[in-house]
């Protein structure tokens, strides 16, 4: 069994919460982001097309909705999502995530399920999306973030079919531009013997079981461990082609051979499921199969409070070849999802 926060007694409505026990602590307001290279492409073709570079006081409406559900996400997560400030915030010029150890009643499926009905959680975190505000296809995605360590930690920035034109996951596709599980955590593999890899994904083919999908490791260039400073996290999407970066470095490029969808309506379309529009997302989980597997095993609450930080997110697409976005794409030697790890 995962380690978990102890629940203090007492009865608690709809969206109440109890304090759990303490953990790190947080400032009440983090510092500015520290000035750094975007690690934007010269001259290749891109054209910003949408940003956010939380310049303001509170999330812009116009720009992303909260996510608030408690279901664990399909992946036995432990977390709330809630619209409060307590879990999201824009402060100093970055987007704050903030997941804490805290009993919370909240729904159990975010609106878009159409599933009534309530859950109650022993942590609450932040998860914010620009599902039916915006969408893309084909571009490069870029976010400078700063991520939490802590086992069962799992930061995130990611990408969901705006339709779902193939049917349910993943017959429409998932793309993971970043993950991080476990950052700091006990790593036999790794170098310093804790955990400072970060992951990109895609997640395709048929209905569960027959799922699949293709994950690669990375570390930042200079080996810095990414809870310990700002890094960007992107990836370049064209017609039959997604490849991953960290900074200036390219690490994974997967092509569409090595990707299907199982879905009826994707025969004879050799680029489905990711040839339909995407939506963004960042979010903070607690737990989950994935990072409980992993390093230490469980969710440590003294990892708690964690918080992710997002300096800025942009979108661009390519100007000089909107069709298929590929004029654009970086076209260096990239390892591929069948190639052993570094």
């Amino acid at each position: 069994m995962p380690a978990r926060a102890l629940i203090l007694a007492g009865a608690l409505g709809a969206g109440g919460c109890a304090a759990q026990p303490a953990g790190p602590e947080l400032a009440d307001v983090p510092p500015p982001p520290p000035q750094g290279p975007d690690h934007h492409p010269q001259d290749r073709g891109w054209a910003l097309v949408w940003a956010d570079e939380f310049d303001g006081d509170v999330l812009d409406p116009e720009r992303w909705e909260h996510e608030e559900s408690c279901w664990g996400g399909g992946n036995e997560e432990h977390q709330c999502y809630t619209a409060r400030t307590d879990n999201v915030q824009v402060v100093n010029g970055q987007l704050r995530l903030i997941a804490k150890a805290e009993r919370f009643t909240g729904p159990d499926r975010p609106h878009e399920h159409q599933m009534d009905g309530e859950r109650s959680r022993d942590y609450t975190s932040g998860k914010v999306r620009t599902r039916g505000l915006a969408d893309w296809r084909y571009g490069r995605f870029a976010a400078r973030m700063k991520l939490p360590g802590g086992q069962g930690v799992w930061p995130a920035f990611w990408m969901m079919p705006a339709n779902d034109a193939y049917g349910s996951w993943p017959l429409s596709g998932e793309i993971d531009i970043l993950e991080a599980i476990n950052l700091g955590a006990a790593c036999e593999e790794c170098e310093g013997g804790r955990e400072n890899r970060i992951h990109g994904a895609l997640h395709y083919g048929a209905l569960p079981p027959d799922n699949d999908h293709h994950v690669r490791a990375a570390r930042p260039p200079g080996g810095e461990n990414p809870q310990d400073g700002f890094h960007v996290y992107a990836v370049e999407w064209g017609e039959g082609r997604i490849q991953w970066f960290v900074d200036d470095r390219l690490y994974l490029r997967i092509e569409a051979e090595d990707w299907f969808s199982a879905a009826e309506e994707a025969a004879g379309r050799p680029y489905a499921p990711f040839d339909q529009a995407f939506y963004l997302m960042f979010n903070l989980a607690v737990g989950g199969r994935w990072p409980e597997g992993e390093n230490e095993g469980g969710v440590d609450p003294s990892a708690f409070p964690a918080e992710a930080l997002v300096d800025w997110v942009r979108v661009h697409q390519c100007e000089t070849d909107p069709e298929t976005g590929r004029a654009c794409m970086e076209e260096t030697d990239a390892p591929g999802p069948h190639d052993p790890p570094d």
